[in-house]
């Protein structure tokens, strides 16, 4: 029930410094609620207060369930209830309200996601996951974002952690870990049946069901599938970059015993994903431009069991198998993997909570012969042998911890690898923490990286006016190189939580990155063509002599500034020096600044209104034509929903609504810069 008078609201107002036009849109929506007198039964979302929302459970920083308020590292929840709030339909869109994270849609089905910077669609610092399934891709070092999808609507919660998480998950989590969780199958009994379109998102649509198998067991399976219209080119014209999906699974969660439980899971899913190519050539024009489909398909399947012995020991096994096919013009290929992993956690005296683990990964691929990318050999088998140890040791009950521990891994491309940490926690005030960390991570070479040539790009013959000269075009390649190593961070982190202040929370991180062995490229060697119609040919070898630092902080604050409205408020700045100003050219540079601004407010219990601000500043992409230079944008998006009865919801949700269009990102490869598109849908949710 509001307790406020109305009378009482123009001071109230004031007293908040907030001015027209904003007086008179608040002053109706606080009548109107006022009125509707629904306070009492808000939603999930407003329903925890900012000291519940530091306390919310993560598995991702130890392994072990731990509250987001006694983790010594940057980590972000993402709630389920965050995600429908603000319409996201896609994982990467969901991504954007963490800080630190820097989010750019390169086309319609295409993304580059990074933490901490070196963002690129081949971004390969950031370990994801989902489920504890890694989807990281042995072909480029990262993930391939279309290929990634869930029913958002059976997502938990996202764990984002920002800064290395190499000593629990392995190579490859240099900037950050994400981890996708999903709900259990208990949590998602009933059916539940979706529909939608709109301009850009055309049509989609979702069916699951979940039940009882018998009084120990449940299980739920679900279909979904959509279809997304193309964007335009900075050019002018349609990018022809449309895309469709579908993709269907299961999960099943058993409670054997008192002691153990099983989860069974998995996933298929095939989709066509369409875009406008130019590949270069050898001859006149020397470039190739067309639109081009490609079929991609693959699934997974994973099974885990789990067992406690006591409530401070217990044990999991987790094996799982991934598949994908991709047939795509520049490199078609297809990837098995195999994946086991154990891991056991015990306390050992009354002050160290130990948690150490083994695994196993077999990777199988297989290329088909391209005229652009030479990989020899064509099909390749990867093993990757790891093991790991971390103790939480307590120096002083409930106010002072340290965390110390390192991951052994052996691969088929570097060898050995050891990525220690060390992190400290302390409980200065039940309203105040502080942590501390040192940690070393690697990101290990790709199959590309050692095992491709690849035809990069072909500049036409120029004519020089004054010399009265014709010089022939030149053939870009880049080699990769059995030699190329792992690249290495040092970070050092510092971070602050509080809630000092009545209904605002503050999570604070400051860090610095040094990096060493970064990928570089230097010329080889240049042939001269022996007639006037060939070009000449210049190799660029890959090798490991970049090297930078990167500086910066990131804030989250939340500001319960009523019961029925929140603000979310993110910011994130981030330096960026290399050893070298030409380093740039190669590597790029991710926004040095990123602004989020949400506002979360439900005036009545069967009404959602949410809007969210974003601002991304400029960045340097790196392309087959040269560095791009991506202005700096500012886009919003608006959702309203209401349920007519208690389990229908209909939303209306308009994206990137500022612009028309604006460009965010221009991929590596050889495509034209695609702008993306103002956009809004229409959804019906129905649970029954």
């Amino acid at each position: 029930m509001l307790d406020t008078n109305l009378q009482e609201l123009p001071d109230i107002i004031m007293n908040h410094k907030i001015y027209l036009p904003t007086h008179l849109f608040i002053y109706s929506l606080v009548y109107f609620s006022y009125i509707s007198q629904a306070f009492s039964d808000q939603n999930e979302l407003l329903n925890l207060s900012v000291e519940d929302l530091l306390n919310v459970e993560v598995t991702s920083v130890a392994k072990k369930a731990k509250s987001l308020n006694d983790s010594p590292a940057a980590i972000y929840v993402i709630s389920q209830d965050d995600i429908k709030r603000i319409g996201a339909t896609s994982i990467p869109e969901a991504l954007r309200l963490a800080p630190g994270i820097d989010v750019s849609r390169i086309d319609a089905n295409k993304w580059a996601v990074s933490a901490r910077g070196f963002n690129g669609r081949f971004a390969n610092k950031l370990l994801v996951l989902i489920d504890g399934r890694n989807i990281y891709t042995r072909a480029f070092a990262g993930v391939y974002w279309e290929n990634q999808d869930v029913m958002l609507e059976d997502v938990d919660r996202i764990e984002v952690i920002r800064g290395p998480g190499a000593t629990l998950w392995g190579a490859n989590a240099v900037n950050g870990v994400i981890n996708i969780i999903t709900k259990h199958s208990a949590d998602t009994l009933g059916g539940l049946l979706i529909a939608g379109g709109g301009t850009e998102e055309q049509g989609f649509g979702a069916f699951r069901y979940g039940g009882k198998l018998d009084a120990d067991t449940t299980a739920r399976i679900y279909v979904k599938g959509f279809k997304r219209d193309e964007n335009t080119h900075e050019s002018g014209g349609e990018a022809g970059d449309d895309w469709d999906k579908v993709q269907g699974g299961f999960r099943m969660d058993s409670q054997l015993s008192t002691r153990d439980s099983l989860t069974i899971q998995g996933d298929v899913f095939r989709s066509v994903i369409n875009q406008n190519t130019t590949l270069p050539q050898l001859s006149p024009p020397f470039q190739n431009n067309f639109n081009e489909s490609i079929d991609s398909f693959g699934g997974n399947l994973l099974v885990r069991q789990q067992h406690t012995f006591s409530s401070t020991s217990d044990y999991s096994l987790q094996v799982y198998y991934d598949f994908y096919e991709r047939d795509e013009t520049f490199a078609a290929e297809s990837r098995h993997v195999a994946d086991i992993d154990f891991q056991h956690r015990f306390a050992l005296l009354d002050w160290n909570d130990i948690v150490w683990g083994v695994g196993y990964r077999f990777d199988h691929d297989d290329f088909k012969v391209s005229n652009i990318a030479e990989i020899i050999p064509l099909s390749r088998n990867d093993q990757l042998f790891s093991g790991f140890v971390q103790d939480e040791i307590t120096l002083i009950d409930d106010t002072l911890w340290f965390t110390l521990g390192s991951k052994f891994e052996h691969n088929d491309y570097t060898g050995f690898e050891a990525q220690p940490t060390a992190r400290l926690m302390w409980a200065l005030h039940h309203q105040h923490r502080l942590w501390a960390a040192v940690s070393r991570a690697v990101r290990t070479p790709s199959r590309l990286e050692q095992n491709a040539n690849a035809l990069r790009s072909v500049t036409p013959p120029q004519f020089s006016v004054q010399t009265n000269t014709v010089f022939p075009a030149i053939a870009v390649s880049v080699e990769g190189s059995t030699q190329f190593g792992s690249e290495e961070v040092i970070s050092y982190e510092i971070g602050y939580r509080t809630t000092f202040i009545n209904n605002v929370s503050i999570d604070f991180t400051a860090f610095y990155n040094d990096y060493r062995n970064l990928r570089s490229g230097e010329k080889s060697s240049v042939i001269l063509p022996t007639t006037l119609t060939d070009p000449a040919r210049l190799s660029i070898n890959i090798g490991n002599d970049f090297s930078a630092h990167t500086y910066g902080f990131e804030i989250a604050t939340v500001w319960q500034m009523l019961d029925w409205w929140r603000w979310d408020a993110n910011y994130s700045l981030l330096k960026t020096e290399y050893n070298d100003r030409s380093v740039e050219k190669t590597l790029g540079r991710s926004p040095q600044q990123h602004l989020s601004i949400r506002s979360v407010i439900s005036p009545r219990k069967n009404i959602e209104l949410d809007v969210v601000f974003r601002y991304v500043g400029t960045n340097t992409a790196i392309s087959a034509f040269g560095a791009a230079m991506i202005k700096d944008y500012v886009s919003m998006d608006i959702r309203l929903a209401w349920w007519p009865v208690e389990d229908v919801e209909l939303s209306l949700v308009g994206q990137n609504l500022l612009a028309e269009k604006h460009l965010e990102y221009q991929q590596e490869l050889l495509t034209q810069a695609t702008e993306i598109n103002r956009g809004m849908y229409g959804k019906l949710a129905w649970h029954f």
